[in-house]
């Protein structure tokens, strides 16, 4: 159905995209299968992997507790699936931005391609550091406060919740440059006014790590030192890449 002008009918683009939103999910889908079905002969290996962190505070002789009948099977499945998410992730984003693409001015365009790669990049650098250095340090610290007369060995499941919920922690920590970035960049806060918004951004940082990580300094102060040094990061990126200050001043000329 189309109108007098020749134009499609908006019910029919309107469909029209549904349909293509509908291929790209399941594209996005079938990467991530694809890739867990490469993956998945190695899943012992990928959940061994993961364990490694606790394993080296852990006693020698020690492992981990399974207490869950399926949990064996299943815990191993997830982080598998998780991983294959990681690996497709760039090939997912990309699908959604070739659906949005289409309805984006030019400069848009070009903002987005370094946007999504940059974001991916800086969400897995704060795995990283989160994998390398937080849980080291974490699982050491913990450790070492058992008594004597307790044995250390964690349910595999609640392992594999309290890495998620760290990865995820500290992977959107470290895209605050990004975030502060883009709030220069689209005029919605200057470089001054990021500035004056400091402290509260030192004290959000603590209230942050308070609920994200366990209670205790040592993991609290990874989680909010490193995010108020990125909002510096993000303030000295701004003074290059956020919004000029001719276009700051255009519309308080237009408006005298």
């Amino acid at each position: 159905m189309t109108t007098e002008s020749g134009a499609p009918a908006p019910e029919q683009s309107f469909l029209s995209h549904l349909v293509e939103l509908r291929q790209r999910l399941v594209r996005a889908a079938v990467a991530i299968v694809v890739v867990f079905l490469a993956l998945s002969p190695f899943m012992k290996e990928i959940f061994d992997v993961m364990s490694e962190p606790m394993m080296a505070a852990l006693p020698a002789g020690s492992k981990l507790l399974a207490t869950g009948v399926i949990t064996p099977f299943m815990v191993p499945l997830k982080v598998t699936l998780f991983t294959a998410f990681l690996i497709a992730l760039p090939y997912v984003l990309w699908q959604a931005w070739a659906f949005v693409a289409p309805g984006l001015y030019r400069h848009e365009k070009r903002l987005a391609a370094p946007l999504i790669m940059s974001s991916i990049a800086m969400f897995v650098t704060g795995m990283a550091y989160c994998y390398f250095i937080v849980f080291k340090l974490i699982f050491r610290f913990i450790a070492n406060f058992a008594p004597v007369s307790v044995a250390v060995s964690p349910d595999i499941e609640a392992y594999f919740s309290f890495v998620m919920g760290m990865f995820l922690a500290f992977g959107l920590t470290f895209e605050v440059p990004i975030i502060v970035v883009l709030l220069s960049r689209f005029g919605i806060a200057s470089v001054e006014k990021l500035r004056q918004a400091r402290p509260y951004v030192i004290v959000g940082a603590f209230i942050v790590a308070a609920i994200f990580t366990p209670p205790d300094v040592v993991s609290q102060l990874l989680l909010a030192i490193p995010l108020v040094l990125l909002y510096e990061l993000g303030i000295v990126l701004a003074r290059f890449f956020g919004k000029p200050k001719s276009d700051e001043e255009a519309p308080a000329q237009e408006a005298s």
